[in-house]
């Protein structure tokens, strides 16, 4: 997940990622726990809380001739009721057709009500995986209850996308050094997984259901930055929407300007880089600036030239303050590729040295504090869906959104309204990013959900916030 090596860090912690899996007697992927040729439905994870909806998937599996859990296509159903109510719940999906993957919606709830739900698939119940975010006392998956959210007052004035790390190019994905841990490879007959994943991602945002009419893009849009992925991934942007107006883009370590034969036909960049990204899309270090509607959204090049840490340079941060400082109180959405806090410094696996570096995240959240209107800080790179806490006192969201091109495979919506906001995280729903997505659970020996998918808080939140100034 670096651009530049792994830390010490990274590698410790993934070596005791997998003696923890060891010795808690977890299943490795592909491990059978099942006996006989049951099916077996597994996976359970209450994904998407809305005001008036929620999304479950689960995986159905069998084990085969080796014992080995295999994915096998079944029905699905899933009922749901009122939880005061003494009826049981009764069923309100039902799976079109058989499938592994399983991704069901429900629509038509009510706003702040508790409900009881369970997931079946052919006479067996589905039940969360031996994750320790599914599987926290009082998570949704173990008390078969949820409560949809109560969203802010007022009028819904838009709906944006948030998303990042896409990786176009890359081959395998879920390596830290060399080839470990085992890492996942596209399947055989699918195109290419982060072409997958990002199709998906663009066909979701489209669908009347989701609406959204910006994307945000916080960075590493590609693997290694070259001139060819570069341009590929930009061409298929491009053929969704338009750059500046559809979609905003920022870089991240991964687009950064590299050394090398294979980049001294692109733009030259300092010290004997290149900059083939810089080419196709925008300049390094170079703040962007977009206005919707009256909602102001900054997106910040965090990339540093050989490290996968980040950093702002004095040119542009002396550009982000004059913005600010002209209008300090318009509400404004900020988005970079690393995040910024100490706490996201101290629970990544790589450490703080990972993030934006320390002397940077003091004066970026120092300006923040000057100015009332900043409230949501999007960020990638960690490819976990976390808010974390300021260092400083202001009243902004600190948000990490979950990878584009892996588990959890997807992206969130915020959704603006008169009084406040409201975040879901979605997973992306083609029957083919399912597929990947249920496959690269396997990442960091079948712990990676418990790094990524994030708490049912941080994926499914409402802020209370005065947008009442936007149209």
């Amino acid at each position: 997940m670096t651009c530049c090596g792994p830390s010490r860090r990274t590698v410790l912690g993934i070596l005791g990622l997998a003696a923890l899996a060891s010795s808690a007697g977890l299943p490795r992927p592909g491990s059978a726990r099942a006996q006989g040729n049951s099916l077996l439905a597994t996976d359970l994870e209450v994904v998407t809380v809305t005001d008036v909806s929620v999304i479950l998937t689960w995986t159905t599996v069998t084990p085969d001739a080796d014992g080995r859990l295999v994915p096998v296509a079944a029905g699905g159903e899933v009922r749901i009721g009122p939880a005061d109510s003494p009826l049981a719940p009764s069923a309100r999906y039902a799976e079109p057709e058989p499938t592994p993957f399983h991704y069901a919606e429900i629509r038509g709830l009510e706003p702040g009500r508790r409900y009881r739900f369970e997931a079946w698939s052919d006479g067996s119940r589905a039940t969360p995986a031996l994750n320790l975010t599914t599987l926290t006392p009082g998570s949704p998956e173990t008390t078969g209850e949820l409560t949809t959210l109560v969203p802010p007052p007022g009028r819904l004035l838009r709906t944006l996308a948030l998303a990042n790390d896409v990786h176009y190019g890359e081959t395998v994905s879920g390596l830290v050094i060399g080839d470990f841990p085992p890492g996942f490879r596209e399947i055989p007959g699918q195109p290419p997984y982060p072409e997958v994943m990002l199709t998906a991602l663009l066909e979701d945002l489209r669908a009347p259901d989701r609406g959204a009419q910006r994307l945000i893009l916080a960075g590493d849009l590609t693997s290694e930055a070259g001139a060819e992925e570069s341009r590929a991934v930009r061409a298929r942007l491009d053929s969704w929407g338009a750059l500046g107006q559809d979609y905003l883009v920022v870089r991240g370590n991964h687009d950064r300007p590299h050394l090398g034969d294979d980049y001294r036909a692109c733009r030259p960049a300092q010290a004997d880089h290149h900059d083939c990204w810089g080419e196709v899309f925008t300049p390094r270090q170079q703040l962007v600036e977009h206005e919707v509607g009256g909602l102001r959204v900054i997106g910040l090049d965090t990339s540093d030239l050989d490290a996968a840490g980040g950093r702002i340079d004095r040119a542009q941060f002396d550009r982000l303050a004059q913005v600010l400082r002209a209008d300090p109180d318009r509400p404004t959405l900020i988005f970079g590729h690393h995040p910024v806090t100490a706490e996201s410094g101290l629970t990544n696996t790589a450490g703080p040295g990972f993030v934006l570096n320390a002397a940077d995240s003091a004066e970026l959240q120092a300006l923040y504090t000057r100015a009332s209107g900043v409230f949501l800080h999007h960020a990638g790179h960690t490819h976990r869906n976390r808010r974390t806490r300021p260092d400083a006192e202001c009243a902004v969201e600190f948000l990490e959104v979950g990878a584009v091109k892996e588990y959890p495979g997807g992206y969130c919506l915020l959704r603006l309204y008169e009084g406040g906001y409201m975040v879901n995280f979605y997973k992306t729903r083609s029957p083919a990013a399912r597929r990947w997505s249920a496959t690269t659970r396997g990442e960091y020996f079948g712990l990676l959900p418990d790094y990524t998918l994030g708490v049912h808080a941080d994926r499914n939140h409402v802020v209370l916030r005065d947008f009442s100034g936007l149209s």
